[in-house]
């Protein structure tokens, strides 16, 4: 049965992605824009053209997730439109780049906002809609930097992401009684395909920054190096669509055999051999305490 699905973030990037895919899959897709009339309309009629074209039920909705009324707007139209809500996919992100020295408290909150408090806002709308159907899923599109190497000069980044992925790891046990699904998709640095590293946030203190890049100066050439050594470990076939296919392999599973994670590193970090002592101790940390039951989702069927 086609499911009805919100991406969030979903004008570049895996979002984008995803959402064409899911479509091509036959599912109905929400693919939320922030509108902004100079930037968002060609986004907007090229995704509607996208959707006559392959005849696929793909359609925009306003939604800036750092926005409270924006966000529960978008989610009462889904619903009010299709009369459910089955799959939320967490995308919304915003990468920096630059020494975390010089990287403003509010800079850091405005990240946290849009990588992190962006995913609260999309389940306190979301979630009452699927906790009284009985059923959902949730798809977190996370970081391979959670749990693998941090390179410097990414930090506010990788922090909120990290964040994120916590949030994703309580929620998982808190809403499977409730018959709701979560799956962490863990995508590597891919460093082209998308604008993500690209459209990354500079930080606000130039005179720190300078400092950091200065000629003689012990960090000369670190951040070049990480952005140069990021791409060196990319094998030359890696594919951003590889991320958008495992988002619909998911969501095409039947409730309880979908994967808790799901990592897709070309570059091999090392993220899923921790992830995996990662969930391994939180198993059994469930065990002892006689709550392994919340690792299973509930079928109301």
């Amino acid at each position: 049965m086609p499911l009805v699905i919100v991406v969030t973030g979903a004008a570049t990037g895996f979002g984008a992605l995803a959402a064409r895919a899911l479509a091509q899959a036959g599912h109905t897709v929400y693919a939320g824009i922030r509108w902004v009339n100079t930037t968002s309309k060609p986004v907007i009629e090229e995704l509607q053209a996208y959707a006559a074209k392959h005849g696929v039920d793909l359609r925009a909705v306003e939604q800036d997730v750092i926005d409270d009324a924006s966000v529960q707007s978008s989610i009462d139209q889904i619903v009010s439109e299709c009369g459910r809500l089955d799959v939320v996919i967490h995308n919304a992100g915003h990468m920096s780049s630059g020494p975390a020295e010089a990287f403003s408290p509010e800079q850091l909150a405005q990240l946290y906002n849009i990588n992190v408090l962006s995913t609260q806002r999309v389940n306190q709308a979301a979630l009452p809609h699927m906790r009284k159907a009985g059923q959902g899923l949730v798809v977190w599109v996370s970081s391979s930097s959670v749990h693998g190497a941090t390179p410097p000069f990414l930090a506010p980044y990788f922090a909120a992401k990290a964040a994120m992925d916590a949030l994703a790891v309580s929620y998982a046990a808190e809403l499977s009684q409730w018959g709701i699904e979560t799956s962490i998709i863990v995508p590597g640095a891919f460093t082209g395909g998308t604008n993500h590293f690209q459209d990354a946030g500079q930080p606000s203190n130039e005179a720190v920054v300078s400092e950091y890049q200065a000629q003689g100066g012990p960090c000369q050439g670190v951040s070049e190096k990480v952005n140069e050594g990021l791409a060196a470990l990319e094998p030359p076939d890696a594919d951003v669509q590889e991320v958008a296919d495992a988002i619909v392999k998911v969501v095409n599973m039947p409730l309880g055999q979908r994967p808790y994670r799901v990592h897709i590193d070309p570059s091999e970090d090392g993220s899923e051999v921790v992830s995996a002592v990662r969930d391994r101790v939180r198993r059994e940390m469930y065990r002892r305490i006689g709550m392994e039951y919340l690792l299973k989702v509930k079928s109301s069927k």
